[in-house]
């Protein structure tokens, strides 16, 4: 399934403003960051492939683009490939193929976002390390982040949030980001064409497992501690973490799990995604006899009549009452990698005892960050809007989310995400009905002031407070003392989660765990606070519409 252009523009930024005290200032660290040391005498890691070598970043060691499987196209992830000798890991690898990215075409979008795509090949299995320490046998908190983009899009380095040095310094952690692959060279479902295709359609998300096996056979090395890893994500990085709740190869691969506005509850049906596989041979001109000749046909060539047969196949099922955010290029449920949806009708029963923290921005995909008329709309304007949707229910969603959110703006009213959010408290209820390990839930409505505020708390903003980059990452935040005391409260809590399981710290209020009774939600923002319940009824209205979540 895959994101749309627009979700890939409204890009990222969790919140969770300062609750109390001071901001820390970065300069005084800069004398043991900013120094960099790369020879064939530091920074030296034995994996189960070879010896890697990094470079040292003052007090931290920092790999990049080391192999952790390699596959051929369509089939499942293997083994790397040995070396000898010491493997120069020092830049970031290739990344997956994909579509170009249309952000690229708004100046202000790629202003705030400030993408790096990097360079493109289908050989991308790569993992990126952050670490304070080499093989000194103490026992770290491994964080490995799946990054966004749905499952079309995206890399482990798209951003400057996901740099993991600020995260792995403060919390003396592990920080793991990686590439996998994507679009149609990661989830085209040929298993109707022969055996040998039979996991072709979960190609991708194989290569999940395959990364968090590398990591549990390999992070010793690198300081890390296989036995406590968390894995976190963002959109569709959310959404992976999700499913890898609910896939088997990945049972003890994890032990923590924490997904950000992206609550995938279903994924693809097999009948679905073969009908694709199908599509895309038809406009190739190949029989069912040929399908060898996808093995190596041209990349652009693949894609192409891939989006248009899941174009294609998206509309007959919608026609047949099938009303997805994401379609196309995502696991399937194929019973064997996937063998059920990740959270329809329930919770996976493999991950009962996995912590579990999840939530959402207040914005997301912020209208008024796109259409800049609803910047200034009046209250009249935009409830003349809301009645085309909720047409004589407008004045019970009006009066719900007024009590909700009583200080709302206008253009709250068209702004205020329900595409996210009702899924994340679905999965958190879901969760917490196991009676098993603990759900945590927050709302980031931090509100970025970059080019006027128009960011709003938008889709990823919550990301570089997460990681602690605020200020690398200020084009999005603005920096700032203010960014920075909530990144220090939220980086905290995520640095807790991870170690213990529990997101809380002295400078939030007590984090009580989700109860559908209690609704215990942390709002991240200049004031942090607990919400308990504060938009059931409004979520109550909105559930009653169409919405196309997870």
């Amino acid at each position: 399934m895959k994101l749309t252009t627009q979700l890939l523009l409204a890009g990222c930024a969790l919140l969770c403003s300062a609750c109390s005290g001071g901001a820390r200032t970065k300069s005084a660290e800069a004398d043991t960051t900013s120094r960099i040391e790369a020879s064939s005498q530091t920074a030296v890691a034995t994996t189960q492939s070879g010896k890697v070598a990094g470079y040292a970043a003052g007090n931290l060691y920092v790999f990049k683009g080391i192999p952790y499987a390699r596959a051929e196209r369509f089939m499942p992830p293997q083994a790397p490939e040995k070396w000898e000798g010491i493997r120069s890991s020092r830049a970031y690898g290739p990344t997956c193929p994909q579509a170009v990215r249309g952000g690229w075409q708004s100046d202000e979008h790629s202003f705030a976002f400030d993408w790096d795509d990097g360079h493109p090949g289908e050989d991308c299995l790569r993992v990126n390390i952050w670490t304070p320490a080499l093989a000194d046998g103490k026992k770290r908190p491994v964080m490995v982040w799946l990054h966004g983009g749905g499952y079309a899009a995206g890399s482990g380095q798209e951003l400057p949030s996901y740099d993991g040095a600020n995260l792995a310094r403060k919390g003396d952690a592990v920080v793991v980001t990686l590439n996998h692959r994507l679009n149609v060279l990661g989830f085209l479902d040929l298993s109707d064409f022969g055996e040998e295709y039979a996991a072709s359609g979960n190609a991708g998300l194989l290569d999940l497992v395959a990364a968090l096996q590398w990591v549990h056979d390999n992070i010793e090395a690198f300081g890390g501690d296989p036995s406590n890893v968390t894995i976190f994500g963002q959109s569709g990085g959310g959404g992976k973490v999700s499913t890898l709740m609910a896939t088997p190869s990945a049972a003890g691969l994890f032990h923590k799990a924490i997904v950000q506005s992206g609550s995938m509850l279903r994924t693809m049906e097999s009948k679905y995604s073969r009908r694709i596989g199908a599509e895309v041979l038809r406009r190739l001109g190949l029989t069912p006899s040929q399908v060898d000749r996808l093995k190596t046909i041209p990349y652009e060539q693949l894609l192409a009549a891939g989006e248009k047969a899941v174009a294609q196949v998206r509309a007959e099922a919608e026609k047949e009452g099938i009303s997805t955010f994401i379609f196309g290029w995502a696991p399937t449920v194929d019973g064997n990698v996937l063998p059920a949806q990740p959270f329809d009708p329930q919770a996976p029963e493999q991950s009962r005892d996995i912590p579990l923290l999840v939530g959402t921005t207040l914005h997301e995909f912020t209208t008024s960050t796109y259409v800049p008329f609803f910047r200034t709309v009046t209250e009249e304007q935009a409830v003349e809007v809301l009645r085309k949707k909720y047409g004589e229910r407008t004045d019970e969603f009006l009066a719900a989310l007024r009590k909700a959110y009583p200080d709302y703006q206008p253009k709250d009213l068209v702004d205020i995400d329900f595409v996210f959010r009702p899924g994340a408290v679905e999965q958190a209820r879901l969760k917490a009905a196991q009676q098993g390990a603990p759900v945590y839930m927050y709302l980031f409505g931090w509100e970025s002031p970059v080019m006027d505020g128009m960011l709003r708390s938008t889709h990823c903003m919550e990301i570089p407070f997460v990681f602690d980059n605020t200020e690398r990452h200020a084009s999005m935040t603005g920096g700032g003392s203010e960014a920075q005391a909530l990144a220090d409260k939220m980086s905290d809590a995520w640095l807790n989660f991870a170690r213990t399981g529990n997101p809380g710290v002295e400078s939030l209020p007590a984090w009580e765990a989700y109860t559908p009774q209690s609704g215990a939600t942390m709002y991240f923002d200049n004031e942090c606070r607990v919400l308990n319940n504060h938009d059931k009824e409004l979520l109550e209205v909105v559930r009653s519409f169409p919405t196309r979540g997870f």
